[in-house]
């Protein structure tokens, strides 16, 4: 049985109306060598209760993080998600809400944006955040090209480690662009930062390690590029902010306020600047004002985004955000605290630090042993790291990405003395 939208009567209603006698010569314009003769290669219609049950033996094949033991890292982290966070954000007034384009109507989601930014510029140290943006890679796209608008350069410098991931997205943009982004080592002879639009460097880096984040702007600053940080939101109640460490745009994915894993998304793009940049911040800026009556109120303080404006005057051609996402993430932060940041921020560090002790004497060893981590670590072995990590999953535990050749671990507050002395017992056999 086939689903057909269509009657023969409406058919042939359309057939009449268009002065033909068969659906053969509505085609007949479409060369003979492209017609398919034959019926499509998909298999019979099912009903929907043999088509759910068909879903559910698809879905059985995967293994899922609430099934694994999970440590994985490289920009997805398994955080906790308090109950409240989506018991508010499912709300259906918020699901469904979108672009507020007339904002006597919008006022809640203006408001829920407009204390989003406020909590970004609390954590970043940085005087303004817009309504958010895709992810935190494209968010990073973003960040370079409002430093190639500000200082007219177009050299993209990487200092030190950052996510692969995102150096793809700057490659994939730059093509169209003109930029390429560049790594660099800081204050190496032969170093120049005259003519950089920007260097950007990943606090903690792309394994993990806290690195000297502040030299590298002080030099970027000091040679008119603009300093680009991209942080982890949860670490901002243990390490300093990138504002105190002298960035001029910072840049996060989101995820990790109070967004599950899903699989890969949707998650939330984060950016944050100093005053220096508001009206090259892509997007949109939630404002609050007040009504002829003296009541307060939230418009769209700023419009930079091309469905807004004249194209050629747009910062950006993004034309949405992740409004749904930042609505959880200003859940999960008000949830949080700033008491409640530091706990947690703690809770990773300790963990985290135990679970590399633990590692080390199951027969690891730490990529980078003399460098301090925050919640993430690298490890390395005598064998290929993919060859561990596929092993250490088919026995329960979800670990990775390899990066470099090096095997991510990630510990959040969600991991147990228990988990971690497991991973290492499981990792010690695996060696073994």
């Amino acid at each position: 049985m086939r689903f057909s939208p269509h009657t023969e009567d409406d058919v042939r209603e359309m057939l009449d109306a268009l002065g033909l006698s068969s659906l053969d010569d509505l085609y007949a314009q479409v060369p003979a060598e492209v017609q398919l003769e034959r019926p499509l290669d998909v298999p019979p219609g099912r009903s929907e209760l043999e088509l759910v049950e068909d879903l559910k033996r698809l879905a059985a094949r995967n293994r899922h993080a609430d099934e694994l033991v999970c440590f994985a890292g490289g920009g997805a982290y398994d955080h906790y998600v308090p109950a409240v966070v989506w018991a508010m954000a499912g709300r259906s007034e918020l699901q469904t809400s979108y672009t507020p384009y007339q904002p006597e109507l919008s006022q809640g989601v203006l408001q829920a944006l407009f204390e989003y930014q406020s909590m970004i510029c609390d954590l970043t140290g940085l005087e303004v955040s817009n309504a958010s943006l895709y992810d935190g890679a494209t968010a990073l796209v973003e960040a370079v090209n409002m430093a190639r608008a500000a200082t007219g350069r177009d050299r993209v410098l990487i200092a030190g480690r950052i996510d692969p991931r995102y150096v793809e997205a700057l490659e994939t943009y730059g093509k169209g662009l003109g930029f390429m982004p560049e790594p660099v080592e800081i204050g190496a002879k032969g170093t120049k930062l005259e003519d950089a639009a920007c260097v950007i460097v990943q606090y903690p880096d792309g394994h993990g390690v806290l690195g000297d984040a502040r030299s590298a702007f002080a030099a970027a600053r000091k040679a008119g590029a603009r300093a680009i940080e991209i942080f982890d939101p949860l670490s901002l109640g243990v390490l300093a902010s990138p504002g105190e460490l002298g960035a001029d745009i910072a840049v996060a994915e989101g995820q990790v306020l109070g967004n599950h894993l899903n699989y890969g998304g949707p998650y939330l793009g984060i950016i944050a600047a100093r005053t220096q940049d508001i009206r090259r911040m892509p997007g949109r800026i939630a404002g609050e004002t007040s009504d002829v009556d003296g009541n307060p109120g939230y418009v769209l303080t700023l419009q930079t985004r091309e469905q807004h404006i004249r194209r050629e005057k747009a910062t950006s051609n993004i034309c949405t955000n992740q409004t749904l996402m930042a609505i959880a993430a200003s859940v999960y932060l008000a949830w949080l605290g700033p008491q409640g940041l530091v706990e947690l921020g703690e809770a990773c560090a300790a963990k985290a630090r135990y679970a590399a002790e633990r590692l080390v004497e199951a027969g690891a060893r730490l990529a980078h042993p003399d460098e301090p981590f925050f919640k993430e670590f690298a490890i390395t072995f005598d064998r290929p790291a993919e060859q561990v990590r596929d092993t250490l999953i088919e026995v329960g535990y979800l670990v990775g990405p390899v990066v470099d050749g090096a095997l991510l671990v990630a510990c959040t507050e969600r991991r147990t003395r228990e988990d971690i002395d497991g991973l290492a017992e499981a990792l010690g056999e695996v060696l073994a």
